[in-house]
């Protein structure tokens, strides 16, 4: 069966920014409707057209669903000004785009940020996926695994500490140097990992630019929007890994600053750009031709030597990781599970690429053909996504199977089997 493929990212950062409290049907969710059918009305002009469309809030503990529009299968029910509903179990929740129930919709989990423009932010970075196809841009979700090596994540953190000093400068020479120095870290980069730049382009398309769109719709000030973008760098620094959730840091300050020269820009670009390529030109950078001696002389200025110490730890720890990883997966008995027809959820912010074996996903959510898989301990993705591993079966409880951090809701057609030689697991058709 040709296999396809659904990935959907747990984007929980988005969501974290500020304290959370319940929000209620009664007031609460017509107004955030309201709030960002303005926000995209008034920022027409930033992308040709409004991106308000289909949302569906999502309950992820209750799996209630809040709509701003019907649906055709009835699952929504009118209920004053809003539509309610319970999510079908066979769909993943997610902060994401999905088709369902004849239309796109953006899929949003709840409780959203009380603060206003992080609420705006979050919602219209969805609506952006959501339109993303007619706006031309293929949905990409690359794995970035260079970033988890010491020095693509050495060199990741010095373009980020220069753009945080890009977006505080106080004169257009400051913000040029600091500009720079960040698009010298970053071709440096990618000098160090073959194929790096258009892996890295692929996913700042898709969700850089997705988020880039929910900065500006936003409508923060100058002040609240570096006092925003200072903070978000911050937090990503305390990430597992940046493999996934990089493109949320860099291309929305490139295009932050850009957009203040250029309110077009954006217009100008298509599925094809090459992002540094682009903003090279258009702050008209000159990159050193010596890069490697460029890089080296002006590092310390961003906090260079206490990355490099803390890099160089971390590294000996991921190490350690790895092995343990490699064993649990792949060198002792496990259980693997090959797909079908898969759609998957899971937060980006803590995997774990492991060499040529695949990735290590702490949290991920699997529906199949075959069922449901639940993983809270972690799970290993092969390189191509086509299967999943994980610890062998501890106990069954009908079609529920139980393993270390797992469970696996099974379908009437499908049963579990034991090699007698490997004492692997595997799924069987019935």
């Amino acid at each position: 069966m040709k296999q396809t493929i659904l990935i959907t990212l747990l984007f929980l950062f988005t969501q974290s920014i500020t304290a959370q409290k319940p929000q209620t049907l009664q007031s609460d969710i017509p107004i955030f409707f309201k709030e960002i059918k303005e926000a995209t009305k008034k920022n027409t002009n930033l992308w040709g057209k409004d991106l308000y469309g289909a949302i569906l809030l999502v309950d992820p503990q209750t799996r209630q669903l809040f709509a701003n529009e019907p649906d055709t299968a009835n699952i929504l029910k009118h209920d004053r000004n809003i539509y309610t509903g319970i999510l079908p179990n066979k769909i993943n929740i997610a902060n994401t785009s999905i088709n369902w129930s004849g239309k796109r919709w953006a899929m949003i989990m709840l409780p959203l940020p009380q603060n206003k423009e992080d609420r705006i932010n979050l919602l219209a970075h969805e609506l952006f996926h959501s339109a993303q196809p007619s706006l031309g841009f293929t949905l990409n979700n690359p794995e970035n695994n260079h970033l988890d090596q010491k020095d693509g994540r050495i060199y990741l953190r010095l373009e980020l500490e220069a753009l945080k000093k890009a977006i505080q400068s106080t004169s257009e020479k400051e913000l040029q140097q600091h500009l720079t120095d960040a698009l010298a870290f970053r071709n440096y980069r990618h000098t160090l990992y073959n194929g790096s730049n258009i892996m890295e382009n692929s996913l700042e398309l898709n969700e850089g630019i997705a988020e880039f769109t929910g900065v500006i719709v936003s409508g923060r000030n100058k002040t609240q929007a570096t006092a925003f973008f200072t903070k978000g760098i911050s937090n990503f620094f305390t990430n597992p890994t940046f493999v996934r959730s990089f493109a949320y840091q860099t291309i929305p300050i490139y295009g932050y600053l850009l957009y203040n020269k250029d309110k077009n820009w954006n217009k100008k670009i298509n599925s094809k750009t090459d992002l540094t390529d682009y903003f090279t030109k258009a702050f008209n950078i000159n990159i050193p031709t010596y890069l490697k001696k460029a890089v080296e002389k002006i590092a310390d200025e961003y906090n260079g030597q206490t990355i490099i110490q803390e890099e160089i730890k971390r590294e000996e720890k991921i190490k350690k990781l790895i092995a343990d990883y490699k064993l649990k997966f792949i060198e002792q008995p496990h259980f693997e599970i090959r797909f079908e027809k898969m759609s998957v959820s899971f937060d980006p912010r803590n995997i774990m690429p492991i060499e040529d074996k695949g990735t290590v996903y702490p949290n991920i959510r699997v529906t199949d053909l075959w069922g449901v898989l639940t993983v809270e301990n972690g799970a290993l993705m092969s390189p191509n996504w086509d299967k999943i591993s994980i610890t062998n079966p501890i106990k069954t409880e009908g079609k529920k199977i139980i393993g270390d951090g797992w469970t696996l809701d099974l379908t009437n057609a499908y049963t579990i089997e034991k090699d007698k030689i490997s004492n692997n697991y595997k799924l069987t058709k019935k």
